[in-house]
């Protein structure tokens, strides 16, 4: 799938910029033209004749070069290839792309490419957290530009936490993602999955027994037909995949500011197991077992994400789907839920012990609609993923031409 595709790579400046030469080396065995760019900064880690030799190209450096310009200028550079990808994307292209500064080489391609950009972000732990980078962060995925990592593990300067360059195969799968061509090219959909933790104390929670692997199953289902996927997910036993914008969550509250934030969407599908309920106050410390005595606990609902979506007056995506986990009538009680909370699908599944299909890898399930009641025979997640992407994208596609 990737032979013949021409890669921008540009090449930001930081301790993993010496990781890009892999990336280099890795796709050209899989017959990608890397046309590699590098940042000042990036020099000070890697050179310019190793990532020529590697490439087998020239590299590009400088936004006033005259012969480069005078060969192919920086708006021919910046349109000439598939795909352009920032790795490592350090805080500071971030910045620029973000807030639309154009003062080297790299930001100005950046800012004349009509191509898709993919970054992968890597800075220091605190960097990455600080709200600036969040808010330029909240803003490229608006714009659509689409993320790879980070990774959470040790920095090069001894901190923990999120800002790890993602692995090479892991972007190399980010980059195959974002090549995809299909039905759902040029649409964003959100997707929500696994469960939420609702805390009663620092070390107890409620929640719901989901392992995330059809919501999972639905994203990469969506991706690899085109679609820009925010994948909403609580803390799920599955990865989240690659080539999807991930944000992590832990509860029903932050699942919801969430999903309000990935707003506007042609489409949303929630497959999370939100838990109903929450304690009405957590406790700051643990809550200590006493002999004879038991702890009472007072609860208030959680917000009702699926039923806030699928009324909203403005805004709506167009096609709202939701899921509803029954053990039994499976059919009757899912249909009450379509109709009470707004949304225009319902995937219902029976998830009886018996079945095996919470934290199973298949699933046997029931579409209903306004046109009825479609009754799917028991397949992997992973088809019942494909065949619902594919649904939707008739969807889509038949709502755009009526437009």
């Amino acid at each position: 799938m990737l032979n013949g595709k021409t890669i921008l790579l540009i090449i930001g400046g930081g301790i993993a910029a010496f990781k890009s030469l892999d990336l280099i080396r890795r796709l050209r065995e899989e017959g990608v033209r890397v046309v590699p760019v590098l940042t000042k900064a990036a020099e000070e880690f890697v050179t310019p004749l190793s990532a020529s030799a590697l490439a087998a190209e020239k590299v590009y450096r400088d936004l006033f070069d005259l012969t480069d310009e005078a060969e192919m200028g920086h708006i021919e550079l910046s349109r000439a290839a598939d795909l352009v990808v920032v790795s490592p994307a350090t805080a500071d292209l971030l910045g620029k792309m973000a807030n639309g500064l154009a003062n080297d080489l790299a930001s100005t391609l950046l800012m004349a490419t009509d191509k898709r950009v993919l970054v992968a972000p890597a800075m220091n732990v605190r960097m990455w957290e600080h709200p600036a980078t969040q808010r330029n962060v909240a803003t490229l995925q608006s714009d659509g530009v689409l993320f790879v990592g980070p990774e959470e593990g040790t920095m090069a300067c001894g901190e923990f936490g999120p800002g790890r360059l993602s692995e090479t195969p892991d972007i190399i799968g980010a980059i195959r993602a974002a090549l995809i061509e299909g039905p759902l090219v040029g649409k964003h959909i959100l997707v929500t999955s696994g469960p939420t933790h609702e805390p009663i104390d620092p070390v107890r929670y409620i929640a719901n027994r989901s392992s995330g692997a059809q919501g999972t199953a639905i994203a990469v289902a969506l991706r690899d037909l085109g679609a820009q996927v925010s994948f909403v997910t609580g803390p799920a036993d599955v990865p989240p995949p690659q080539g999807v914008t991930v944000i992590r969550v832990e509860t029903a509250r932050e699942m919801k500011a969430a999903v309000e934030a990935a707003l506007p969407a042609d489409a949303a599908v929630f497959a999370a197991a939100v838990a109903d309920w929450r304690v009405s106050s957590e406790s700051g410390s643990k809550i200590k077992k006493e002999k004879g005595t038991l702890p009472s606990l007072s609860f208030t609902e959680n917000p009702d994400i699926l039923a806030t979506v699928s009324q909203m007056s403005t805004g709506r995506p167009r096609l709202v789907v939701g899921f509803a986990a029954e053990t039994d009538n499976v059919v009757a009680h899912a249909t009450a839920k379509r109709l009470r909370k707004g949304c225009d699908w319902i995937v219902a599944n029976d998830v009886s012990p018996a079945t095996g299909i919470m934290g199973g890898t298949e699933n046997a399930v029931v579409l209903i609609s306004d046109a009825g009641t479609d009754v799917w025979p028991r397949m992997s997640k992973a088809e019942v993923a494909r065949q619902l992407a594919h649904k939707i994208a008739d969807r889509l596609s038949a709502a755009f031409a009526v437009e």
